[in-house]
């Protein structure tokens, strides 16, 4: 059940830390809520929006001059529709990585609103840094010869370190006629030039006979089409040629 105000989502977070033990009080200095404890003094600054968005995050940072436990509070939409897809995991470690809370609210015809708290502020991020993936995009990286992606484009299909490989691969087929992978590789400075011709997996290549291979018409297709690619490896190799001597 959808709500159609962010101030629907005030009486469940209220009655949420009333039964913790807090004193509550509404649009406290343009805070949406706030949550004082009379014992231990601790004080939590609650913003609400129906979404989870740039403008919520924004104002979460502001109060953290105020406090240090500040919570954002969205409603949970259980039909799983609505801003960033409900990507819940994400977001609370945006908010961990930023020292924010995260609570969720869900709404019910029949039964009482079900809060959910993702995670508290001050909460370590759970997600660490991906050593081997980030090995492995530095060897992404290296391994293309130049930039032949235009970033945030849509449309073409990426020239990946593969597919770059597999198109030289192609060209030294589409330029010599039948190779074999071990001519294939030299020709087109692809040491793996074999997996990539038996593995065929743009559906480029087929082979002639026993340990040789042509080139499809899709393959050639593909050439033409990444010219530039192709153009761009002949240049770095005529480049490095040069400087070497």
């Amino acid at each position: 059940m959808a709500v159609k105000y962010e101030t629907e989502l005030y009486q469940p977070i209220k009655s949420y830390y009333e039964a913790r033990g807090y004193e509550v009080k509404g649009e406290v200095m343009h805070c949406d809520l706030v949550a004082v404890h009379p014992v231990s003094g601790e004080t939590v600054l609650v913003e609400m929006k129906r979404t989870f968005n740039l403008a919520l995050l924004l104002q979460g940072i502001d109060r953290l001059r105020l406090s240090s436990r500040v919570m954002l509070a969205v409603e949970r939409n259980r039909k799983k529709t609505g801003a960033v897809g409900q990507r819940f995991g994400d977001l609370a470690e945006l908010c961990r990585m930023l020292g924010l809370g995260l609570m969720t609210v869900t709404f019910f015809k029949t039964k009482a609103p079900q809060i959910e708290l993702l995670c508290q502020p001050g909460d370590l991020p759970v997600r660490g840094r991906r050593r081997l993936r980030g090995e492995r995009l530095l060897d992404e990286f290296n391994e293309r010869s130049g930039d032949y992606n235009l970033g945030g484009s849509t449309g073409r299909k990426l020239v990946t370190a593969y597919r770059e490989k597999a198109l030289r691969v192609a060209w030294a087929l589409g330029e010599y006629g039948e190779l074999s992978p071990r001519q294939a590789a030299e020709l087109a400075d692809v040491p793996r030039a074999a997996h990539i011709l038996q593995k065929d997996y743009y559906g480029w290549f087929e082979r002639a006979r026993r340990g040789v291979y042509r080139l499809r018409p899709g393959g050639a297709a593909a050439v033409a089409e990444f010219a530039d690619v192709i153009a761009g490896w002949h240049r770095q190799t005529t480049d490095g040629s040069s400087a070497e001597g």
